[in-house]
């Protein structure tokens, strides 16, 4: 076996495996705050978007069909959706308008207040994502972005940030899709199994 090969395996897993665990060190407690508000926003009738370029694109379908379908649990089926699928949206917006306003303009078809939009770029700066994230929160979408360690222009349109430890692009996403993984994982837990944990949080128990 190659010894080069080899230690290219063991570089990239230390640094995800340091990046992960300083990632959940710090950011444990902001994982279970956002899950918590999606599943305020699902048991209120609303619904989680997601959307994001080349591997990020992917990773929000990925997520939007955990929700849809099941994580771990049987239950049912819960409003997930990807801005990422439909080409002939994307190609029509694309075509006549601009790719910056790919997602921005299914947001604002599809958006409702009071509904979340998951925003993943590692590097923050992707221009189509801080597009659509800027519309949601002025029409009262809470915004949720996934990003690289310095946050960048995502900083500015996140009612969440959550930054990952680590300048490189593969060890970012596989950060994200872990933390991703533990929203799916802690929406089921507040909706279905503690749901007394949830109930504080809901409009109605506010007063």
């Amino acid at each position: 076996m190659s010894e080069s090969a080899l230690q290219k395996v063991m570089d990239h897993a230390s640094a995800g495996l340091a990046a992960r665990k300083a990632f959940f060190d710090t950011k444990a407690e902001l994982v279970v705050e956002i899950a918590r508000a999606m599943a305020v926003c699902l048991a209120g009738g609303g619904k989680v978007m997601f959307c994001g370029n080349g591997g990020s694109a992917a990773d929000s379908q990925h997520l939007a069909a955990e929700f849809t379908n099941r994580f771990r649990m049987e239950r049912p089926p819960l409003p997930g959706l990807a801005l990422t699928t439909d080409t002939s949206a994307l190609t029509a917006i694309g075509n006549d308008y601009s790719f910056d306003e790919v997602f921005s303009k299914q947001l604002l078809a599809l958006g409702r207040p009071g509904d979340i939009l998951v925003g993943l770029s590692t590097s923050g700066t992707s221009t189509n994502v801080i597009r659509a994230m800027r519309e949601a929160k002025r029409n009262d979408i809470v915004t949720v972005g996934l990003t690289g360690q310095s946050g960048a222009e995502m900083a500015s349109v996140s009612d969440f940030l959550v930054t990952v430890p680590s300048g490189d692009t593969a060890v970012i996403q596989e950060i994200h899709i872990a933390a991703g993984h533990m929203f799916c994982h802690l929406v089921d837990h507040f909706l279905f199994e503690a749901v007394a944990e949830l109930t504080p949080y809901l409009p109605e128990s506010r007063g």
